[in-house]
């Protein structure tokens, strides 16, 4: 599918549903099932990585399981059947899947007595995982790769033989979400302390509760960013300022970039303007808020802000090498950054373009709506591969129309005429 985008004929000035939250629902549903359902997982979501979690947590466990792209569902699953006595399975996906790594979570259980072995290239997917009751105790685990290798471990606790104790080795990356994770674990009565050399977890079993679902803060940064670059009025439905999810920092960024944030408590929800109050450059370390890189980048190319981001070093293993596709992808407006292996610069000036840009998000949800609001500045650009948005954001082309963008899928477009 390819989306022809064209910007609003007014200003925006709309009303707008984001999607529950994806890192939530994803840990929600994980504590249920290790509690036997004493833990109770609100709402999910409605995306395809929680849809291929739910059936996998839902059926048998044997066999061969298939997650598609869900980078989530590889580091959640591997440790949930790991740990799981009656657990036979192969667990497999896609092909980008499949580069993603998860040797440091294989190499964490094993540890602890996993039988886990690779059936394709060392340290990736597929994995075919016996489970066993593990033994917890010490574990150092490197946590430079991904947070979610570090939750994975800490949700599982509660079904090992003995309290578990991670060290880190080097600098973990995107401590915000294993707070997140800390703090969900803690409402269903499981104490986790976490400090710069680890992550201890009591003993004890998850006690009843319920984990209520929330709006989704990665997705809202999609309106802050057509905020920014309208100067619009957008109300998002369901956002609050108490959120632990570490995107909901994209508020005081945001902020930063012209988009002021109101919040009506009682209905629950934001309300962002623009603002003609906006920094004349933006440095600033995402390493707790990676997933709001493309957004950020997309807004400071299109607004003139030069930017400097580091903290990145999780993006070039997410769907895409975020690191190298928005250096390719900004190239088209004119925008050539810097980068390395954590950080991507721009130091405001505009190279000509020479043709209409089509942008490739590389099956990476987060890109295809960040390069949407472009065509708020070059009116008729395109989006290929428009359905990945599926994948954490369902509604977000539907919502984008709502908002006033008109959009034109290039596949039902007549035929120019041609000369025979």
């Amino acid at each position: 599918m390819i989306y022809r985008i064209f910007p609003p004929e007014e200003i925006v000035e709309a009303e707008v549903c984001v999607p529950l939250s994806k890192s939530v629902s994803a840990r929600a549903l994980i504590m249920q099932s290790v509690s036997g359902g004493k833990v109770e997982a609100g709402e999910p979501a409605s995306c395809t990585d929680i849809d291929v979690l739910r059936r996998a947590l839902s059926g048998s466990a044997q066999g061969t399981v298939d997650i598609a792209d869900s980078g989530t569902a590889l580091r959640f699953l591997t440790a949930f059947f790991a740990a799981t006595p009656s657990s036979d399975i192969e667990l497999t996906g896609s092909e980008r899947l499949c580069q993603r790594p998860i040797g440091a979570l294989v190499e964490a259980l094993t540890a602890m007595g996993a039988s886990i072995e690779y059936l394709g290239a060392h340290g990736c997917a597929p994995l075919r995982i016996h489970g066993r009751k593990l033994k917890g105790g010490v574990v150092t685990v490197d946590s430079t790769v991904s947070s979610q290798i570090i939750s994975a471990l800490m949700m599982m606790a509660p079904a090992m033989e003995q309290p578990l104790q991670i060290r880190f080795a080097g600098e973990p990356v995107s401590l915000s979400y294993i707070r997140l994770t800390a703090g969900m674990m803690e409402q269903a009565g499981v104490e986790c302390d976490i400090t710069p050399e680890g992550v201890s977890v009591s003993s004890g079993a998850y006690q009843p509760c319920r984990l209520e679902s929330e709006a989704d803060w990665s997705a809202a940064a999609s309106w802050y960013e057509a905020v920014a670059v309208t100067s619009g009025f957008i109300t998002v439905k369901g956002l609050t300022p108490c959120s632990a999810q570490p995107d909901a920092a994209a508020a005081e960024i945001f902020g930063r970039l012209g988009v002021t944030t109101d919040f009506d408590e009682t209905p629950g929800s934001a309300e962002l303007a623009g603002s003609p109050d906006v920094s004349p450059r933006l440095n600033i370390d995402l390493s707790n808020n990676p997933d709001l890189t493309p957004a950020l980048a997309v807004t400071c190319s299109l607004i003139g802000v030069p930017f400097r981001f580091t903290g990145l070093s999780t993006l070039p293993t997410k769907e895409c090498d975020r690191i190298a596709v928005l250096a390719s992808e900004l190239r088209k407006i004119g925008v050539e950054t810097e980068s390395g292996a954590d950080m991507l610069s721009w130091n405001g000036r505009r190279m000509p373009i020479a043709e209409m840009p089509s942008f490739d998000p590389h099956g990476d949800h987060r890109m295809a709506m960040a390069f949407a609001f472009t065509g708020a500045y070059l009116p008729g650009i395109e989006i290929r591969d428009a359905e990945v948005v599926s994948k954490s954001y369902p509604e977000f082309w539907d919502e984008l129309r709502r908002s006033g963008f008109r959009l034109e899928d290039v596949a039902l477009q007549p035929a120019e005429d041609s000369e025979t």
